[in-house]
């Protein structure tokens, strides 16, 4: 490309000029410019520098950049999420997390196993559209202790209860703080309905590894650790 006219600018100390002596584009819409740096008393010196142009669209994505995946539901607001095992430690931390940043994140559905007390004040607090208790016998002293709820939830009893919490439709992340080989199940259900897991229940690993791990591939879903002892 012709050398472009010289643009001199002049600064004080020992920097006398800078003169632009050619431009030309390169790769992904940079422009490379030759400078050369003029000091009193001294030869000139000439330096190449790179500098991108921003009214240049951003190279195509490589590894590593965040990109839509394929399939994959987009979000305007805060992220819906299912919590089998709510009243436990995971649970209770995560919905500490929750409450922390509303915008970020909603309860869509919960699931206990026989703390309904516990299980009453976090439906008030969050407003999940399903409840679980695994406790088939504790469904009326859960509704009772509703009774003065406003906008209160369906409530499905039992391990299908807990299935139904794993894969509600409005979830995408499925956090399982269920304890043992309890959980196994709605991990599986929540896998096959295509949400991504944040999973803090080992057995899955030890009992179903070798059949939750290719389930995961096959549906495209993430298992993200959610305690450190999958990290």
């Amino acid at each position: 490309m012709a050398a472009q006219p010289a643009l001199k600018a002049s600064f004080r100390g020992e920097l006398n000029a800078v003169s632009f002596l050619d431009s030309s584009r390169g790769p992904f819409g940079q422009h490379k410019v030759d400078f050369t740096f003029q000091r009193k008393g001294k030869r000139a010196i000439s330096l190449r520098r790179t500098c991108c142009s921003m009214q240049q669209a951003p190279p195509p994505a490589w590894p590593g950049r965040a990109v839509a995946e394929p399939g994959r539901r987009s979000l305007d607001g805060p992220k819906p999420i299912s919590i089998v095992g709510s009243t436990g430690s995971i649970g209770t931390q995560t919905l500490d997390i929750v409450a922390e940043n509303p915008d970020k994140f909603r309860v869509v559905a919960l699931s206990a196993g026989s703390n309904v007390t516990l299980l009453a004040d976090q439906v008030k607090t969050f407003k999940p559209k399903l409840v679980a208790v695994r406790n088939e016998t504790l469904v009326d002293e859960l509704k009772e202790a509703l009774a003065d709820c406003e906008e209160k939830p369906e409530i499905i009893p039992g391990e299908q209860g807990v299935i139904e919490v794993a894969r509600h439709p409005d979830a995408i992340t499925v956090v399982t703080g269920i304890v043992g080989c309890a959980g196994l199940k709605p991990t599986v259900a929540a896998i096959e309905a295509g949400k991504d897991i944040a999973l803090a229940n080992k057995e899955t690993l030890i009992a179903g590894g070798p059949f939750v791990l290719p389930l995961a591939h096959k549906h495209k879903v993430k298992i993200l650790p959610a305690d450190s002892e999958h990290s």
